[in-house]
């Protein structure tokens, strides 16, 4: 059982909080009963599992497992009342082919939002996330608990939309933008067989470069004295919209 702060492998996990090192060594920590549960039913590569002394938890084979102090487990845990189960994964890299239906994240900067937004393109069945410049880390310790285990579920990827949506339109995808400016209100617009809806950030909304690029502008009429939606609500009612 590892009972030292100076532990190396302690320091390692802990370094892990902080996105440089997580990109550099190519592994990230999912904290909790649910989550843990979630990426050894994916197909996800788990390097270890880290569980605090008297933590009862069903370990299946092949897996290395480790045991920690409370003291320890209290150090490399990111929650307030932590589970006591932790696992270190692999990051994963995925090639992409254009689906029927991809959302794209233009520079969301709040967790929750990138969480909440993932974990709905799952519950519509959407084929594919994509993060864009300016984005949380993927990785980040709220986005994986807001995703809710979704983030093993749909594949995600990162990089310059613009690059995706060119290849997007290569295979005669229909990219959709939300939008406020010379936009249609969703419900007066078909649903194309192939889609990719791009959301923005939570202030300044898509690029324009982004914008341009896109076959529709899209908005979500609003009845009531609210200035607008949150980006993982719009996000929400337009994907189930296009899921038809």
């Amino acid at each position: 059982m590892l009972t030292s702060l100076q532990n190396a492998k302690v320091k390692e996990w802990k370094k892990l909080h902080k996105r440089k090192y997580r990109d550099m060594k190519g592994q990230f920590l999912v904290e909790g009963v649910h989550l843990v549960e979630e990426v050894l039913k994916s197909d996800w590569d788990v390097v270890e599992l880290i569980f605090r002394e008297g933590t009862e938890f069903p370990f299946p084979e092949g897996i290395r497992v480790t045991e920690v102090s409370g003291q320890v487990f209290a150090a490399i845990a990111e929650t307030e009342t932590p589970q006591g189960i932790a696992a270190l994964v692999k990051q994963k890299k995925l090639s992409y082919t254009p689906g029927n239906l991809t959302l794209m994240i233009d520079a969301v900067q709040d967790p929750g939002n990138i969480g909440t937004l993932i974990r709905t393109a799952d519950a519509a069945g959407f084929d594919d996330v994509i993060l864009g410049t300016g984005c949380v880390d993927l990785y980040n310790d709220k986005v994986i608990r807001s995703t809710q285990g979704s983030i093993f579920h749909v594949p995600i990827h990162t990089g310059d939309l613009q690059k995706y949506i060119n290849h997007m339109k290569k295979h005669n995808v229909e990219i959709w933008a939300a939008a406020l400016q010379k936009a249609t209100p969703f419900q007066q617009l078909e649903t194309p067989g192939k889609a990719g809806l791009i959301v923005g950030n939570e202030g300044q909304g898509i690029k324009e470069d982004l914008i341009s690029q896109s076959d529709q502008r899209v908005y979500i009429p609003i009845y009531g004295q609210a200035e607008s939606l949150n980006v993982a609500i719009a996000g929400a009612v337009l994907m189930y919209h296009l899921r038809g």
